[in-house]
């Protein structure tokens, strides 16, 4: 379940002058049950680097396809894939599937890696008692950060892709939020990150407000919140997904894709200048 894959599809470009910014989306796409919908947005939405969430790979709803790397090949851009769950009930022995999280850019991907939280729920894991059937989603793993560092033209952005637990309560949420703070220590405080996800909770309450805002990451949709999960008769909707930014970088121009039916998550999509 460690296991990274990457793949290249981005044609190499001569760059003259560095971009002063770029454009960023944020997704989760709901395991790409939509694809050519979920495509054609990402399409349109011209990023340079997309954070998707709930991609799934060679997973018997979404016709045994890699999603991550479908998306990829369209866009021609470079992605890489973390696994979070073998999904039990979507595979088989001899071909498992599997789902998880997806980094794409147009510009070079490096040294990507895993952070599996420590704390996770029970909830997920197979139990004897149970049949390998749809209903039930056994899984094998646990919710991660994938971690990546793209080079922009000499400018390095690490980026920390999230899905947090959506089986629990916001306590062990809080706890998944602080282990990924506390692994973005590594980088010195002049290097640009960007943390995004499906975070599964309101993180402009506490305690994860104070988490957050501790170790100087900002909300790049700040006074600007909307629900980012379509309302029902019974309930407007949740605010549980998010961009946030640390070091000499500034979000601007951040946009939730309201009108946009390809998942049961709206895009988050913002602009970030390079200080």
């Amino acid at each position: 379940m460690q296991e990274i894959e990457t793949g290249n599809f981005s044609p190499p470009r001569l760059v003259l002058i560095p971009p002063d910014s770029i454009r960023v989306v944020n997704w989760n796409i709901n395991r790409g049950m939509r694809l050519q919908k979920v495509i054609e947005f990402l399409a349109s939405a011209k990023a340079d680097v997309f954070l998707l969430q709930e991609s799934d790979l060679n997973a018997r709803r979404t016709h045994h396809l890699n999603v991550a790397k479908e998306i990829a090949q369209k866009l021609q851009m470079n992605y890489v894939f973390g696994r979070e769950f073998q999904e039990l009930t979507q595979g088989s022995r001899t071909s498992p599937a599997y789902h998880g999280q997806a980094t794409l850019s147009r510009w070079p991907l490096s040294n990507s890696r895993i952070l599996r939280f420590q704390k996770q729920s029970n909830f997920w894991r197979p139990h004897w008692f149970l049949p390998e059937v749809k209903p039930f989603q056994e899984r094998i793993g646990g919710r991660l950060a994938l971690v990546c560092e793209t080079a922009i033209a000499g400018k390095r952005l690490v980026t920390y892709n999230l899905h947090l637990e959506s089986k629990g309560d916001d306590v062990l949420r809080c706890s998944q939020i602080e282990e990924t703070l506390e692994d973005a220590r590594r980088y010195d405080i002049s290097t640009p990150i960007v943390l995004a996800g499906d975070l599964n909770l309101d993180v402009s309450r506490e305690p994860a407000s104070s988490a957050i805002s501790q170790t100087q990451f900002l909300d790049a949709f700040a006074n600007q919140h909307v629900p980012t999960t379509p309302g029902s008769f019974l309930e407007p909707g949740r605010t549980i997904d998010w961009i946030f930014t640390r070091g000499p970088i500034r979000a601007s121009q951040p946009q939730v894709g309201r009108s946009v039916s390809a998942s049961d998550h709206y895009p988050l999509s913002v602009t970030l200048d390079f200080a």
